[in-house]
């Protein structure tokens, strides 16, 4: 298939991630991707280190002018390549796809939602999402479960495709473990910790500092807090700050910008998705999952999806996330209980899935032409 992947997201994000890698499994996949991207961004710079075809078009810009040449630009690459599929993984320009494939251009144009944020629920909206698109896919059930009530999608037109993860690069590593255990001083028989994410207000990584506090004080001598991360929307001295209130120093770890994540990420006990918000896709909670390390979470967007009840609590409650990991840590059963439902939650969402779903969906779209 010819297949126009628009990627117009300024920053690596979740979103970027969910479209540079289906771009990158489609195209190894021998199908021809074109990658639309904005010009200058890190989406940009990441989709080109990945080895895709990218081409720039200025779908973000809100000057007339400039709009009118992105328009021009994008009827020139329709004429050349003629894209039997058009994904939008952005809401910039969704509106001028929807025209142009109105206008008479034919490709089969599906809207991806990677982001948690909901789109407004108005007429036009509506009409883009259920009557012009010919397909919405979204990430999670919540947002499955807006657009079916609130948008008046028609099911049929509506796809869950998770993000996948590529398990031959995150995996447990036992040696790796050992390795980042002994370079930041844990020891054995350390229950360590870990949240994994950008240092960013809506990760959640002072309730994580607070709650593994709150533990130390209920008698868990031996918990250890590892941090994988660095410096994005919070710096490394915000952060540490929150370490310094909590009381927490001297237990705690930052590993800032690292090659070796999974063995990281091997390296914890339980790992943490803490997140006030977004969740979107959870890449994350996929690799920590894919690390067969038992994960405690909030229950903010996809997350519902991925983890058990059991040890899933409510954005910014300290004393419930504290509870959480508790009971993973002191309870065999429940840890047990978590790790064989993520077992089943992670043989669904490998990138051969990821990769076998999205083309179900393309192959169904071009089929019915």
């Amino acid at each position: 298939m010819r297949i126009f992947q628009v990627i117009n997201v300024r920053w690596f994000n979740a979103t970027a991630w969910y479209a540079i890698t289906l771009s990158k499994l489609l195209s190894d996949a021998g199908h021809e991707v074109l990658v639309l991207t904005q010009a200058g961004t890190q989406a940009e710079a990441v989709a080109r280190e990945a080895g895709l075809n990218i081409v720039p078009v200025d779908l973000n810009t809100t000057n007339p002018v400039r709009f009118l040449a992105a328009a021009r630009h994008i009827i020139q690459l329709l004429r050349t390549h003629r894209p039997d599929i058009v994904n939008c993984h952005r809401g910039e320009g969704f509106f001028l796809w929807g025209l142009l494939k109105l206008f008479g251009f034919h490709y089969r144009l599906v809207r991806t939602r990677g982001d948690q944020r909901p789109p407004r629920s108005d007429a036009i909206n509506r009409w883009l999402h259920a009557g012009v698109a010919d397909a919405v896919v979204v990430t999670n059930r919540r947002m499955a479960d807006y657009f079916l009530r609130r948008m008046r999608t028609p099911g049929h037109g509506l796809w869950l495709i998770h993000g996948g993860v590529d398990t031959a690069k995150f995996h447990f590593d036992q040696a790796g473990r050992e390795k980042v255990r002994e370079e930041f001083g844990f020891g054995p028989d350390d229950l360590v910790v870990g949240l994994l994410g950008r240092f960013d207000r809506v990760k959640g990584h002072k309730e994580t500092i607070e709650a593994v506090a709150a533990l130390r004080r209920r008698g868990m001598d031996n918990i250890r807090l590892f941090l994988i991360g660095f410096d994005t929307a919070m710096t490394s001295d915000q952060i540490k700050t929150h370490i310094a209130e909590a009381g927490v120093g001297d237990i705690t770890r930052i590993s800032g910008r690292r090659d070796d994540v999974a063995a990281c990420v091997s390296a914890l006990d339980i790992g943490v998705v803490a997140s006030l918000w977004s969740e979107a896709i959870a890449r994350s909670a996929l690799e920590i999952m894919a690390a067969d390390r038992p994960l405690v979470s909030t229950n903010v967007g996809v997350m519902p999806d991925l983890v058990d009840p059991a040890v899933l609590v409510d954005p910014e409650d300290v004393k419930g996330l504290a509870d959480a990991i508790g009971a993973v840590a002191e309870d065999p059963a429940l840890r047990e209980q978590v790790l064989a439902a993520q077992k089943r939650t992670m043989s669904q969402l490998t990138l051969d899935e990821f990769l076998k779903r999205t083309l179900n969906l393309y192959q169904s779209l071009v089929d019915g032409d």
